[in-house]
């Protein structure tokens, strides 16, 4: 750890080689004489208070000097709450791009000051998008890591609350936190994430909480099922925590991280909690039965009618009433692919069209494509349900794990028949089972595998305590 010296002009001169000051017009140096004494102060415009240090500034100007000792100049001429000595050369750059005030005092040796006076540009702590209910709080996490932590302590005013500080990433630098109420979280699951995020080796957690998500887990390319649940609730992100789970929260992220996490998780909604227990188990069994359907519905399909024998006479209604110049096959994945292409479309079309454009681009294209004879009613109404009906839970990951679970369900359908489809669903089993997550000692499946009676109810029915 790099130390200042004893000379104050050679530790201005290091301090400006390392800001890089005369390069960066943002990084901004500035030379104030206190008496006798001078203190020379670094900081980066636009995340200074410029009305706080304006107001700390202002009595030093008559002072006779700055003394001899740091921490007595901060107990006796600096009111600000956050404010400290520093002499490490590294946590001192590391503050300036952070956004607080670092100053050197001719007078002050090998310490300097630290003033923690930063604002962040940031946005309102409105609703997420993604993720909205039509009772309830209407606040959501942003991008700066200070107005996350105080929306979580202000549901939770409890001191077991605790909020770990952590540093990742050798060139960005970000700061992390881990949060969790003591007491409540597995005390050997906290030390194990702590431990974790301590060993991260890694240039930039650039994505956010993506980056940190690839940083802890090991990648399988091949398991499309999300590793780990996030939301940009406070009041979901407080529940989770009373309930003895751990967050980790990153700068320049809106979203929390949720662990441990299982498939169960996904499929409650912060919504659920928010109307009475007979309402709130109902939309939740609902939930669950529609989505596991889009799983199997197309693929199931497509064995049905390829086997009419198999069927009863009352359900002879699924079978297609026309024929198509395409096969059923290759419409199925046409529409899939057809129907990504309208979602693409909507995310890159203007605010004020995306609606539009997007109902009626679908409507048009799924007319056109039935007078043509390129694709069947049935196959339009099928997966015009599956794609609707992903939406029924908020993690897209999830939705897309389901998506190319149930392609890759069809195209072994189409391939070896009933033998196809059996083997594609253990093939499902096998990739919820063996999906890599930060649950250490939980399985993915949990509570149901290893079983947990209660834990299951609490996660499928909407109990009251």
């Amino acid at each position: 750890m790099q130390k200042l010296g004893t000379d104050y002009r050679e530790n201005v001169a290091e301090l400006d080689r390392l800001l890089r000051v005369e390069k960066s017009f943002d990084i901004i140096k500035k030379i104030l004489r206190v008496g006798e004494d001078e203190l020379t102060l670094y900081y980066i415009d636009g995340f200074v208070k410029d009305t706080v240090m304006q107001k700390l500034l202002l009595p030093f100007v008559s002072l006779k000097g700055l003394g001899n000792d740091a921490r007595e100049f901060i107990r006796r001429q600096i009111t600000y709450v956050e404010a400290d000595v520093i002499e490490s050369v590294d946590a001192m750059v590391t503050m300036v791009l952070s956004g607080a005030t670092v100053a050197l005092g001719s007078t002050f040796g090998q310490t300097a000051l630290v003033i923690d006076a930063r604002t962040y540009p940031a946005r309102t702590t409105q609703e997420p998008e993604n993720d909205r209910v039509m009772r309830g709080a209407r606040d959501g996490f942003v991008e700066t890591l200070v107005f996350n932590t105080a929306l979580i302590r202000r549901r939770i005013r409890d001191p077991r609350l605790t909020m770990a500080y952590h540093t990742v990433g050798s060139e960005s630098r970000t700061d992390v936190v881990l949060c969790y109420v003591e007491g409540k979280a597995d005390p050997k699951y906290v030390d194990y994430l702590q431990k974790r995020l301590d060993e991260l080796r890694t240039d930039a957690l650039s994505l956010g909480h993506q980056s940190m998500a690839e940083c802890l887990i090991r990648t399988r390319w091949y398991n499309p099922f999300p590793k780990i649940r996030c939301t940009e609730r406070p009041d979901a992100a407080a529940a989770s925590l009373l309930e003895g789970s751990v967050l980790i929260l990153c700068d320049n992220s809106p979203e929390a991280m949720i662990l441990p996490t299982s498939i169960f998780d996904f499929l409650q909604e912060t919504g659920d909690y928010y109307f009475p227990p007979i309402t709130g188990c109902y939309i939740r069994l609902l939930r669950h039965a529609i989505f596991w359907i889009t799983l199997f519905l197309t693929p199931l399909w497509y064995l049905l009618i390829s086997h009419p024998e198999w069927l009863p006479d009352w359900m002879a209604f699924i079978l297609p009433a026309s024929e198509a110049r395409i096969p059923i096959f290759a419409q199925l994945l046409l529409t899939e692919f057809v129907i990504d292409g309208l979602k693409l479309a909507s995310m890159n079309t203007p605010s004020m069209l995306t609606n539009s454009l997007s109902v009626v681009g679908g409507l048009i294209l799924g007319d056109f494509a039935v007078n043509i004879g390129w694709l069947m009613p049935e196959v339009i109404l099928y997966m015009a349900f599956v794609a609707i009906a992903n939406f029924t839970q908020p993690s897209m990951e999830l939705g897309y794990a389901f998506k190319f679970l149930r392609m890759g369900l069809l195209i072994l359908t189409a391939l070896f028949d009933v033998w196809g489809f059996v083997g594609g669903l253990l093939l499902c089993i096998v990739l919820l089972a063996s999906n890599s997550t930060v649950n250490r000692r939980r399985s993915y499946l949990y509570p149901l595998i290893p079983f947990n009676g209660a834990a299951l109810k609490r996660l499928v029915y909407r109990v009251t305590k």
